[in-house]
């Protein structure tokens, strides 16, 4: 460490190793290191990073437990020199680190877990550069659901630790389940840069779930899965082949609500990783790729999807802890 720097981040031979570690691209790496002094070595900034900090891990492990929410974060990150860019949130998770380290070792959690479920702060860069051709952190406010020790990654899919809201409550009570706004449930996301959406990496990440979930977080009953994503608007079954990964997928949910807003947005984003691209230049080289994009051009709407499914039940088989799940 230089005379003057305060001691908030990694020095310049270690920082290299915990990016790595953090699956951040090569190519931002000794930007990231060069950019480094211009954070330890200014007062109010190495401030700021360490009140972001603060503000990240304000109710570390709970639910939702942020009392001022990812928007007061995203403003706090926002207040960062313009020479940092979209570079500073970096150094805010890179910061926060032993903090979200700690809180997985306290829960028991597996290294192999962490590291994979952080690692979303490169998957994250990389969509970045994806989108604008420079370096940075796309998407910050959902990155601090990873580092609140809210979403872990187990196999191909991402599971967040999520409360039952005030509208699939009453769905789900609908079928059977004597669910009440704000009881604990799981939600699904589908992360990028992580292969095929097979039935079979699907179902061993299920697995995986099955086990982890009652193993860490025993106190929280997860009897159901959420999953909000335009992966589950149904009209994908009039251009996918009914034995295409998205359409298998989609037959794992019940359906618990409708959106009547179209989110074309979504969908572009997620299949060519710019949600500003017009229709009529998406490429037509996947059977996804021309999905959306010959919808689109022949004046279709993508919407989100609202699905879910049953975790666990005395009617099948007992998992962990002797709670019964199914997939």
């Amino acid at each position: 460490m230089e005379e003057g720097e305060r001691d908030v981040l990694p020095d310049a031979d270690d920082l290299p190793e915990v990016l790595l570690d953090l699956a951040v691209p090569h190519e931002d790496i000794n930007t990231l290191v060069g950019l480094r002094r211009a954070v330890t070595g200014d007062a109010g900034t190495v401030r700021l990073l360490e009140e972001c900090v603060q503000e990240l891990v304000r109710g570390l492990g709970e639910v939702g437990g942020s009392t001022s929410g990812p928007d007061r974060f995203g403003e706090r990150l926002a207040e960062a020199p313009s020479a940092l860019g979209a570079y500073f949130a970096a150094y805010v998770f890179v910061a926060a680190l032993p903090h979200t380290r700690a809180y997985h070792r306290e829960r028991g959690v597996p290294a192999d877990v962490t590291r994979h479920t952080l690692a979303d702060l490169g998957r994250n860069m990389a969509g970045h550069r994806r989108r604008h051709g420079t370096g940075g952190v796309q998407a910050p406010g959902w990155l601090a659901h990873h580092f609140r020790g809210e979403i872990y990654q187990l196999g191909r899919l991402q599971f967040e630790r999520a409360r039952i809201g005030q509208r699939t409550a009453p769905v789900l009570r609908s079928a059977g389940l004597d669910a009440v706004p704000g009881e604990p449930c799981l939600t699904l996301h589908i992360p990028d840069f992580r292969g095929p959406l097979s039935p079979g990496a699907c179902d061993r990440s299920l697995a995986l779930a099955r086990e982890f979930f009652p193993r860490h977080f025993p106190e929280e009953p997860y009897r159901a899965a959420t999953c909000h994503s335009w992966l589950l608007d149904p009209q994908l079954k009039d251009h996918l082949p009914a034995d295409s990964n998205i359409v298998r997928f989609q037959e794992r949910f019940r359906v618990a609500r409708a959106d009547t807003g179209p989110d074309d947005a979504e969908a572009v984003r997620f299949v060519f990783g710019n949600p500003c691209l017009a229709a009529e230049s998406l490429p037509r080289r996947t059977s996804v790729e021309r999905a959306v994009g010959d919808h689109l051009r022949a004046g279709g709407h993508w919407y989100l999807g609202h699905g879910w499914f049953l975790l666990r039940s005395g009617r099948h088989g007992r998992g962990p802890r002797g709670v019964h799940w199914v997939g």
